[in-house]
Order: C-alpha cells, then structure tokens, then sequence
C-alpha cells in the first residue's frame, strides 16, 4: 500500500534532499558558533529545524523499511507524558508485576535503536522496530504478554536485560531523589537550584546582557563579533563559577541550549537539551519540569 501511495524511490529521493538540507543546516549552525555573530534566538532556530529534519528522515526511512519488507506495520497502542503523581501511579502498577515464576517478568534498559539486546528482539520479535524507535528506554515487559511497555529516563541507569520475578524500576532513573543541584545555562541566561526530592531549597540566577544584532553605523562587524563573543564567554564563566561552588550536592544536572551546553559540560553529572526561556527562575522551573517527564509507550 505505500509502495502505491508514496513509492519507495520518491521516499528515498526525499531522504536524500532532506539529509542534505540538514547537513546544510550542520554546518551553518557550526559557523555561527565559531562566529558568534548571530543572535540566539537565530542558532535555535536552525537547531529547532535541524531536529525536525531529522525526526521525518528517521520517519521516511522506517517508511521504506516497511516498504521495501513484507512485514506488517507496527504501531506504538498509545503514548503519553508522565510527572509527578501521574508517574508515581504509572511506576507503582509496574512495580506491582510479580510473578511466581522467577524469570516472569523482563526488564531491559536499551540506550540506542543500535543496540537491542536479544532477551528483548526474541520476546518482541516484529515490535522491535517500537523498541527502537522508544530509545533510549526502559522496557517491561511479562510473559503473558499482558504488560508490554518502554519508558523514557531522565536518568539513564546502565546497559542491562534481565528476567525475573518482578521489573528493575529504582526511583533514581525517574524521579527527583536525594540532594543534587539542577542548572539550566543559556548564553544569556543562568539559573540554579539546590533540591532534596521535588523540593527546591536554594536558588541563584541571574541574566547578561548580550548585544543581539550588529547595527549598521558604529562598530564594524569583527569588532561587534568579538564584542559579542567576550560578553557570551563572561557569561558563561559566571555560570561556571556558580555551579563549581556547589560542593553539597550529591550530583549535578546541567540544562540548556546546544550552543553553550559544551562550556559546562565538564561540570555536570547528567545534562540534556531544553528550550526553556523568560526569567532565570521561571525558566528553571520550566526546564525542571520537563527534565522530569516521562515518555510512556504501550508496545
């Protein structure tokens, strides 16, 4: 039927045009950052589409995957996000699988479509694909075939498969435990909070002011851009020096846009990418939230 509706050489002519566009986009996005001389709002754009891009030709290419087997499509039975009591409620009903049989129940921790362990390919077979697509993802699944599900980490435990009795579901892979520091880094803005649990018990951020565009009169082009790359790395050493002061934590999260996540990255624990913006706490508190959610999939 796609082979009908779409064809698998138009498929393919597509992906190709749209790898280009997004090694196209690749480099652009690497140049501004050596330049420096685009706004950020600019860089995350081209981000933002590079992402999309990306997302439609691992789309089309399972597309003509599909296309060019005979297997039958495969689809997720539903996805949903989960937080705070939703999640606790979805963990606690898995956490509730038990099974007389001592390897009733099967718990992987698969980190890339690359690198499905076969405990998890033989117990799926065809829906594999899913688990692939889910990744990075915990997996839970029993031998009755009644619960079959892939759920997202924020903190990703290491690799491991495993049957037993009941799932591998430890509170620290989803949600906020212990004492850490959380950041979210911008190149214009910084943002920390100290947490026990969900609960937030410091707090420091501030914004810079960072000059956006290069008017036409005054300065010339490479004075703006050193300008402007000398007020982005202050900036950032501001945000360094806040998070390396933090010696009462037992981990540190670092958030924030891709342009200047790799000036800190030495400095953290975990980090990830968010588009969080506004003022230092409100963005924090935004980027907190959705670090924490929970993409769940029904296989």
């Amino acid at each position: 039927m796609i082979d009908r509706l779409l064809g698998r050489a138009e498929l393919k002519e597509r992906i190709q045009t749209l790898e280009e566009e997004k090694r196209h986009l690749e480099r652009r996005a690497a140049a501004e950052e050596d330049r420096r001389s685009e706004a950020a709002a600019d860089r995350q754009r081209a981000e933002a589409q590079v992402n999309r891009l990306e997302d439609r030709v691992e789309s089309l290419e399972d597309r003509v995957e599909r296309a060019e087997s005979d297997e039958e499509t495969v689809e997720f039975r539903r996805v949903s996000d989960a937080t705070e009591g939703r999640l606790a409620d979805v963990l606690g009903r898995l956490r509730g699988i038990e099974s007389a049989d001592p390897e009733g129940v099967l718990t992987a921790f698969v980190p890339d479509a690359d690198a499905v362990p076969a405990r998890v390919s033989d117990w799926f077979g065809d829906r594999t694909r899913l688990v692939r697509r889910a990744a990075p993802t915990v997996v839970v699944a029993d031998d009755t075939g009644a619960v079959s599900v892939a759920l997202s980490t924020p903190i990703e435990p290491e690799p491991f498969d495993r049957w037993a009795a009941a799932p591998r579901l430890p509170d620290a892979w989803f949600r906020p435990t212990g004492r850490f520091a959380f950041a979210l880094v911008r190149s214009d803005t910084f943002a920390r909070g100290t947490y026990e649990g969900t609960d937030r018990v410091d707090f420091e951020g501030f914004t810079s002011d960072i000059t956006e565009a290069h008017s036409k009169g005054g300065f010339s082009q490479g004075r703006f851009e050193r300008r402007r790359a000398g007020q982005i790395d202050d900036h950032l050493g501001r945000a360094r020096d806040a998070i390396a002061a933090l010696d009462d934590v037992d981990r540190t999260i670092v958030v924030g846009e891709r342009s200047v996540l790799g000036e800190v990255r030495d400095l953290a624990d975990v980090t990830d990418l968010t588009d969080a913006t506004g003022a230092p706490e409100a963005a924090l508190d935004d980027a907190f939230q959705d670090f924490w959610t929970v993409r769940v999939h029904a296989l």
